[in-house]
């Protein structure tokens, strides 16, 4: 039987941030992915937004995790030659209660580290972005956009630079806990012995941890998947920075962000959803409208398109926190077995420190 010593299930951004991070420290490492290529799953249907760490409540990973991220993440995409932008981005009030929601949303980010947050009245607003309207703003100078799938490339490149190697198509049926490690074996019919099993897998994160013999379902979480569609706007970007409104139950808003050739899509709504389902229901487009225009007047004479339907996973219904959760033996006390659920946003962001945590764990073991 073949063995490694640390096998990364899920080749996500997640998954190879955690793969290169323990290469780099000289450990055997391989990634397995069940789909043909890397970084197609959560990774791939995203805003592909670098966070600030501005709405996070203080004392989880997520505000832990979210500013430190960012910075190493602009850091590794100079080094690798990642296609970014570090745009900044508004968040925007339409009203006087909005305004004082702005006001709070300063006060918690900078409980957590985000210092360097600007309030803008109307006029300021204009000198940004002359189509936005707005009563008041935050500007965030941190906040910007990569390429999703050159930075997965380019993970995959350095973890495989240090010796690491990525096995696609290769499905996990079971894992069985055995006294030197934990047996998976593959859709193929292959099995290996793993000293050190993580499992990285986003939305199918609680399917491949009830495949482990012997671990309890109460160290399962339960899923709450939370569907979003994106509308791309044709034509010219109206805008130059991200445009989010105040947040809303269960999410951030339907906001505007920039791809790499300036083009805008607006997104995510929030609906609930039982099963991977990424077909686009047209018919959100109303709804679009409605909430862009209490930001951006000017949607009424533009045409917008459906794009695409991105899924997260996340521990709680909408409108109710849920942190990551990583957990280890001591955790659950399945030797030699980590779990990462519920990394939503911002996972992209957080992924470096994500990785480094991770490694922790699996030293302590």
């Amino acid at each position: 039987m073949q063995t490694v010593e640390i096998l990364v299930i899920g080749g996500g951004v997640v998954g190879l941030s955690i793969a290169q991070e323990l290469a780099k420290q000289g450990r055997e490492v391989v990634v397995c992915e069940k789909e043909t290529t890397i970084g197609t799953g959560v990774s791939a249907r995203n805003s592909s937004v670098l966070h600030a760490g501005i709405y996070y409540p203080e004392g989880s990973l997520k505000a832990a995790f979210c500013r430190q991220g960012a910075e190493q993440l602009y850091g590794f995409c100079k080094g690798f030659g990642v296609a970014h932008s570090q745009t900044g981005k508004l968040i925007v009030a339409a009203c006087s209660r909005e305004s004082d929601q702005l006001r709070q949303i300063k006060t918690q980010a900078e409980a957590i580290g985000a210092d360097d947050l600007q309030l803008l009245g109307r006029e300021q607003i204009k000198e940004f972005e002359p189509a936005l309207d707005a009563d008041a703003a935050i500007f965030s100078p941190l906040t910007g956009i990569v390429d999703v799938s050159q930075l997965a490339l380019a993970l995959q490149g350095a973890f495989e630079g240090y010796g690491g190697d990525v096995g696609l198509k290769s499905e996990v049926l079971f894992l069985r806990p055995k006294s030197g490690g934990i047996e998976v074996g593959f859709a193929q019919g292959e099995v290996l012995l793993a000293k050190i099993v993580i499992n990285a897998t986003g939305l199918n994160a609680q399917k491949v941890a009830g495949l482990v013999e012997g671990l309890s379902e109460k160290y399962i979480p339960k899923l709450f998947m939370s569907k979003g569609h994106y509308f791309s706007l044709k034509g010219p970007s109206p805008f130059e920075t991200l445009i989010y409104p105040v947040p809303e139950k269960g999410g951030l808003g339907i906001h505007a962000t920039l791809d790499m050739n300036g083009a805008i899509r607006f997104g995510p709504d929030v609906l609930t959803c039982s099963q991977e389902d990424y077909a686009i229901d047209d018919s959100r487009e109303g709804a679009f409208r409605a909430a862009i225009q209490t930001y951006y007047p000017g949607i009424a004479d533009r045409d917008l398109t459906p794009d695409y339907i991105g899924i997260r996973p996340q521990l709680a219904p909408p409108g109710v926190f849920s942190d990551f959760r990583i957990s280890d033996e001591q955790d659950h006390g399945v030797p030699g077995l980590v779990n990462l659920f519920g990394i939503d946003s911002p996972g992209l962001t957080a992924s470096p420190m994500i990785a480094a945590f991770v490694a922790d764990k699996v030293q302590e073991n």
